[in-house]
């Protein structure tokens, strides 16, 4: 919630807390082919405080940007030329890939039908963001990434933010994981990044 300039955060790893984040601290890579959505983005972006917003065209153009910029928080759209925003992911969350393979990926698409959210998550997204955006969704997600960052979970054939947003190790239904190591890794905090003096 947003209240005169301050964020109300509250979640399961934060409690409740009010301070404001400062977007000035933060560096965004926006890939979209189109460039309209690219535009809107960079405003609304702006709009919240940013100030290093980096664009990017296709998926190759991204991942040369994100190795060289290494943004804090990564925007991309889907459907994208040479290749696309779920291949970006991909090729961001191997572990020995140059640049910050934690950061927080946010996923735009004009389909958000429950197979594509699972597969976006299944190759590292952080957040879906369905199309038409509004500067609420968009503002939401980017603060969820930052307050609310999940641990990340290294296994033999994955490496990325925790797939499960209920972290109860009583859960025992078909999607527990089960079989080889699985190791958590916390992050760098965007929060200690982002968040300024109240």
């Amino acid at each position: 919630m947003v209240n005169a300039g301050y964020t109300v955060v509250t979640g399961p790893r934060l409690g409740p807390a009010m301070f404001r984040i400062d977007f000035n601290k933060l560096r965004f890579l926006v890939c979209d082919d189109n460039p309209h959505m690219r535009r809107i983005l960079r405003t609304l972006l702006h709009s919240f405080g940013a100030r290093e917003v980096y664009e990017a065209e296709d998926g190759a153009t991204a991942l040369e940007m994100y190795t060289h910029y290494v943004p804090d928080i990564v925007i991309t759209d889907w459907s994208m030329p040479i290749f696309d925003g779920l291949e970006l992911a991909q090729m961001i969350r191997q572990p020995e890939s140059k640049g910050n393979p934690f950061a927080p990926i946010i996923m735009l698409t004009g389909h958000s039908e429950k197979r594509r959210v699972t597969v976006a998550r299944d190759a590292g997204v952080t957040e879906f963001l369905a199309k038409p955006i509004s500067a609420k969704g968009l503002y939401q997600r980017i603060l969820n990434v930052v307050a609310n960052p999940r641990p990340f979970i290294k296994t033999r054939t994955y490496f990325g933010p925790d797939r499960r947003r209920n972290t109860s190790t009583a859960y025992i239904g078909p999607e527990r994981r089960v079989g080889g190591e699985v190791e958590v890794l916390q992050q760098p905090s965007l929060l200690d990044k982002a968040r300024s003096s109240i």
